[in-house]
């Protein structure tokens, strides 16, 4: 398969999100607008020649938009094979892409974000696992930071103070997500409207610069719900998914 690397020339005209095609649809332009200022940032976004889900997202650590500690790592936002396009080799042909250049940038290795078992939204730690990487550090109630070190005598990556609480102040239902992922431009004030109808007391926060985003009190910035300062979930919900979680509150 083919690999296009998505550049300010290119942003416009390329298919990047998911199963999204419409440029004009709000999660395309929400999408594109984050990739659009990240990329300055030595941000790399390199995808399958199709239209579908089949890319690899990844950005220098110190300009990742996560409360982590991994300078002269490599962070990976998001790895996503799936549909037709599963069990071809496509994630190693994408993963091994960013490994060669993660080391040719003298990165000291690679980090990304995964779960103790296999969770949506999050990489999958036995395919981690297979690909060399391993567990350095966690956060409740599931997170697990994994990396891949190139150099043995390179400090460590970690999660930042912010994420080892992993509690809000703020009562009722607060969300904490960014621009990261095209889905949240459209669920978000789904969520918001549906919260309003019920009469649930709801608290939308988006994470709109990197310093926000590595200092907040969750490991996904992308999207995570509290519900009276303890967290509930990181997947990005639909309005009945929502729904369910507010009857088994009796909300």
């Amino acid at each position: 398969m083919e690999l296009i690397k998505i550049t300010h020339d290119n942003l416009e005209q390329e298919h990047i999100c998911c199963a999204i095609s419409n440029n004009k649809d709000i999660q395309v332009r929400s999408k594109k607008a984050w990739l659009e200022e990240r990329l300055d940032e030595e941000l790399v976004f390199l995808k399958g020649n199709v239209r579908g889900k089949c890319f690899i997202e990844y950005i220098p650590a110190e300009y990742a938009w996560a409360p982590i500690e991994a300078d002269g790592y490599m962070y990976i936002n998001c790895l996503w094979v799936s549909g037709q396009y599963k069990g071809h080799g496509y994630s190693n042909l994408l993963l091994d892409r960013c490994i060669e250049d993660s080391r040719t940038k003298e990165k000291n290795g690679l980090v990304i974000l995964s779960s103790k078992k296999k969770r949506g939204f999050l990489s999958d730690p036995k395919y981690m696992q297979y690909k060399g990487f391993e567990a350095v550090d966690t956060a409740a109630p599931y997170f697990e930071l994994l990396y891949l070190p190139f150099d043995k005598n390179a400090d460590k990556p970690h999660f930042n103070e912010s994420v080892k609480r992993n509690h809000v102040v703020d009562k009722g239902f607060t969300l904490y997500y960014t621009s990261q992922c095209p889905f949240t431009a459209k669920y978000v004030p789904l969520l918001e409207e549906l919260a309003k109808v019920r009469n649930v007391s709801f608290k939308a926060v988006p994470i709109q610069t990197r310093g926000e985003a590595q200092n907040a009190p969750t490991p996904f910035t992308t999207f995570s719900l509290f519900y009276d300062g303890e967290f509930i979930t990181h997947e990005i919900l639909s309005e009945k998914r929502f729904e369910k979680i507010l009857e088994s509150r009796g909300l």
